[in-house]
């Protein structure tokens, strides 16, 4: 749990009731869960106006599990189905023996994926959906570029790009460049020994998990028309619509969006900030894919329930070497 916003040391084990369940919800015995960037910035308080939680709460963002209980509107599920979700962002809480959660934001896990790989899914799975087939609606033949492409969203989000028909270009460390390859990437750029717009020319779409000079940049490799898609950039105006802001936060988001809007007009392309939706629906489409073997999860370590701490701590710390690390539950 986190007991107040901070550093590592405000987040503790605890003991606390078990969840109480709706008529429309799942309960759901968690046998993993993933760590995300997304849980960091939750527990130092970066994102408190967009998703202002009440201390203390149970963090994790991801999970895979069974269903122990159901509420009586439920029709998708029964008791004993193995199923995974990215919870809806105001009933978070992965980190912990059982969560519950509206059926329609789970789904049937997928049948060749142990409970720690459907785990690592759910979020990155719907980030990278969501950006490239929902928002930008991606066609054969496209150019994306796609950066960080070892880390937990690229993995999935090159994964899915090549499904759909595009020549895919990364970015990643030397190091990783097998790894991208082996995922699809046609093109890698070393982003340590190379300044990736001076070599990508007229690309479709930019998927920025980044932010800062890497999205300034990005504009740089769109064709016109091109757009560049950010889970990392500042909130725009379309996103403060879309979470129903006060008129004083909406000001505040399109403030802090505005340079970088500016400078896409200028280049007449387009910017847009993603914050990814929870959606049971989308998540089966992904376990399509999983189920076929067109994407396959990128597991960097597994954790002991015990070792959450731990978990979070290699993800802040920058000592992930590819995809996600996951915590395992007794």
């Amino acid at each position: 749990m986190v007991e107040r916003y901070g550093d590592a040391n405000t987040v503790r084990a605890r003991d606390v009731p078990d969840p109480r369940m709706g008529d429309d919800d799942v309960l759901v015995r968690i046998r993993a869960a993933s760590v995300n960037p997304l849980d960091l910035k939750i527990r130092t308080g970066q994102l408190k106006v967009i998703l202002p939680y009440r201390v203390p709460f149970v963090l994790g963002n991801d999970l895979a599990g069974e269903v122990v209980a159901v509420g009586a509107r439920v029709t998708r599920f029964q008791v004993g189905d193995e199923v995974y979700a990215r919870p809806d962002q105001n009933r978070i809480g992965a980190f912990a023996e059982l969560i519950a959660m509206h059926q329609d934001d789970v789904a049937a896990k997928p049948v060749t994926l142990t409970m720690e790989e459907a785990a690592s899914i759910p979020l990155v799975g719907l980030t990278a959906w969501q950006a490239l087939v929902e928002r930008a609606n991606v066609q054969p033949g496209q150019k994306v570029l796609i950066h960080a492409g070892a880390g937990g969203v690229g993995t999935i989000a090159i994964q899915l790009a090549k499904h759909l028909g595009a020549y895919v270009a990364t970015t990643a460390s030397a190091a990783k460049t097998d790894l991208v390859r082996s995922l699809g990437a046609d093109r890698v750029i070393d982003y340590r020994n190379q300044a990736f717009e001076t070599v990508l020319h007229d690309y479709d779409v930019v998927l920025d998990t980044v932010g800062g000079d890497t999205l300034d940049r990005s504009l740089h490799v769109l064709k016109l028309g091109g757009k560049v898609i950010s889970v990392a950039g500042p909130p725009d105006p379309a996103f403060a619509k879309e979470l129903g802001a006060n008129p004083v936060v909406r000001l505040a988001m399109a403030a802090l969006s505005y340079r970088i809007r500016r400078r896409a007009r200028r280049r007449h392309v387009t910017y847009s900030f993603l914050f990814m939706k929870a959606s049971g629906d989308q998540l089966r489409e992904i376990t399509a894919l999983l189920d076929a073997g067109t994407i396959r999860p990128v597991v960097d370590r597994v954790f002991d329930f015990e070792q959450t701490r731990e978990a979070l701590a290699r993800v802040e710390n920058g000592h992930t070497k590819a995809g996600k690390v996951v915590v395992r539950m007794q």
